[in-house]
């Protein structure tokens, strides 16, 4: 991994970025805000994986928001891809080690709650792996025990409200819970999924948050939501719907991330 790190330092035009970000489907748009972005391809860095699905780039940017220093990675590579449920482990360690000290996750997900409508943003307050696989498998040392009961940061939570506050952007909050897909979820299981808490559903973001929390960094994430999950409404479930409703939150999507990183210290 030091060969990567090197490596993007080397290109990197000395920005040394403090947050790193991870874009989910139809999202990557984000990155068109950066100032004087550096931009290297997935292909470029060894061990990083091919982002395969549609709305996701494969693409890592450095650059600055304000004066906040910033690494991006446009796209991620989902467990139902390969089957190999840490596949965003060099990922999300080179941000680490390339001086992120947080990582902000972005995705797209279903809701299970009937006042989060498409379009809209949710703050994760907690997750249910509901999968039975974690990114922490063969990890031999005792830090593999890595303790989730902070996983999403509170106060990094409470400052996106303040900003959605500031800003008049409705912002809800939730349990995601992380089925492996690429199938989307029956009616029974969101009803059962509902029953264990559950507000919002997706197919990522659960291992990268546990990578995270291994790698020592502070997580916050942000849903856009895209659809009623199963049984809730009338349409039916597809990856073109997941990318024409993520156009509808991403602007506010943005204005959050935006705002959060140019006040951040």
């Amino acid at each position: 991994m030091s060969k990567i790190v090197d490596y993007i330092q080397s290109k990197s035009q000395g920005i040394n970025p403090k947050v790193g970000i991870i874009l989910g489907s139809g999202l990557g748009s984000f990155v068109d805000v950066l100032e004087n972005p550096v931009t290297l391809s997935y292909d470029e860095l060894e061990g990083f994986p091919d982002a395969g699905v549609s709305g996701h780039e494969g693409k890592l940017h450095l650059g600055k928001i304000n004066h906040t220093e910033i690494a991006v990675l446009q796209g991620r590579a989902h467990y139902y891809e390969s089957g190999i449920a840490d596949v965003m482990k060099i990922p999300v360690r080179t941000l680490a080690k390339l001086g992120c000290e947080s990582l902000i996750l972005t995705n797209a997900a279903g809701s299970l709650m009937e006042e989060a409508q498409p379009g809209s943003v949710m703050a994760l307050t907690d997750h249910i792996n509901f999968t039975g696989v974690n990114p922490l498998f063969g990890e031999e040392s005792n830090n593999r025990f890595v303790n989730m009961a902070d996983a999403y940061n509170s106060d990094m939570r409470s400052r996106f409200h303040q900003i959605a506050d500031n800003e008049n952007i409705k912002i809800h909050e939730g349990v995601y819970i992380w089925f492996c897909g690429p199938s989307f979820e029956t009616p029974a299981e969101i009803l059962a999924a509902k029953m264990l808490g559950a507000d919002a559903v997706g197919m990522s973001t659960v291992p990268e948050v546990i990578l995270a929390r291994h790698a020592g960094m502070k997580v916050a994430a942000l849903s856009v939501i895209t659809n009623m999950a199963a049984g809730m409404s009338d349409e039916v479930l597809n990856h073109e719907l997941t990318m024409a409703n993520a156009d509808k939150g991403i602007q506010d999507l943005k204005t959050l991330l935006i705002r959060f990183l140019e006040s951040y210290s």
